[in-house]
């Protein structure tokens, strides 16, 4: 299983912590704006929480810092005037982000073809076919036709997609005795 990608932890979908500032000057600023320009792609659009976090990993609620919550707008900002001793603790922030921007889909693979006794979309195929193109260990599978209509919009009598297996319809199963022409995709952590 991949435990890292694009810097992502993809254990629960949680961004890599972020270091960008520390409070020499006015103060420790983790801002997302700056954040987003300097990890290009890394962090979610739509981030649903976030972390903050000493750079030795005290969380924040427990500095004693005069500072408010971290917000998936804006980030982190820690302003040094406002402290006791006039300094902020050197802090980092990381975000949540829906499951679906640590997932990876694979590009759609067709193999086969219906003819002969059916379509066979199989997993140990396609990776013999397309070395280190899908992940040792998919989370789901999509399947559809060649012309992009859900597998699930046919008329076809066919098995859900199996991402231990990858996708097989027989053609023997079909009252029409063919089935449509499939293509499979794999969703990776």
């Amino acid at each position: 299983m991949w435990q890292e990608y694009n810097g992502i932890n993809t254990s629960n979908c949680k961004t890599q912590w972020f270091d960008r500032d520390d409070p020499s000057g006015i103060g420790d600023y983790e801002d997302l704006t700056n954040l987003r320009k300097e990890n290009p792609n890394i962090i979610c659009s739509n981030p649903t929480a976030c972390e903050v976090e000493t750079t030795d990993g005290m969380p924040a609620s427990s500095t004693g810092d005069v500072i408010p919550e971290c917000d998936t707008c804006n980030g982190f900002v820690c302003v040094n005037a406002e402290q006791k001793n006039n300094t902020c603790h050197n802090y980092r922030i990381r975000f949540s982000c829906p499951q679906s921007f640590c997932e990876k889909r694979t590009q759609w693979f067709d193999r086969d073809d219906p003819s002969g006794e059916g379509d066979f979309e199989v997993l140990s195929f396609l990776r013999k076919e397309n070395p280190n193109q899908i992940c040792s260990s998919p989370i789901a599978c999509e399947v559809q036709t060649v012309l992009g209509k859900p597998a699930s919009s046919t008329d076809d009598n066919i098995p859900e997609c199996s991402i231990s297996t990858g996708f097989i319809c027989l053609n023997n199963d079909q009252t029409s005795g063919m089935c449509e022409d499939y293509k499979i995709r794999f969703i990776c952590p």
